[in-house]
């Protein structure tokens, strides 16, 4: 990181308000501490860079009539007799799982295979609400 664009942690402790005003109204701040970089934002400003990244899922109707949705990056899985019952359903798990991989995170974080869960996992924490990651599914056919 370039030391131009880096505030010492000791300064951003001195001016820890200014500090976070400027993250919140102006733009990310970079801190360094030894050998920690950080960076500090708004939850509006991570909310756009996560923007990308959607709950892709693969949509399976049943014998029954039901739909199964999988979600694609995460392995999830969620059946209901329609589907805006069976988005409901996968917006619950997948927050769920976020909430699950967060308050493990040291652990679940250092997984290789659970690595490109991150945005994901930050998507659902910041979204919250379930009707906010319901309409962030997008589902496509998939083949019975």
């Amino acid at each position: 990181m370039d030391k131009m664009l880096t505030i010492n942690a000791t300064d951003a402790r001195k001016q820890w308000s200014l500090i976070i005003d400027n993250a919140v109204r102006i733009k990310p701040q970079f801190i360094k501490r030894t050998r920690d970089e950080l960076v500090l934002s708004s939850i509006d400003l991570l909310i756009e860079i996560l923007k990308p990244y959607k709950f892709e899922a693969k949509e399976y109707t049943e014998s029954d009539g039901s739909v199964t949705l999988s979600l694609e990056k995460i392995d999830i899985a969620e059946n209901a007799p329609t589907l805006a019952e069976a988005k409901v359903k996968l917006a619950e798990s997948i927050r769920d799982y976020a909430l699950d991989f967060y308050s493990d995170f040291e652990f679940w974080g250092a997984a290789p295979n659970r690595k490109e869960h991150i945005p994901y996992i930050l998507k659902a924490l910041v979204l919250d609400k379930i009707e906010k990651i319901v309409e962030q599914i997008e589902c496509r056919a998939g083949e019975n």
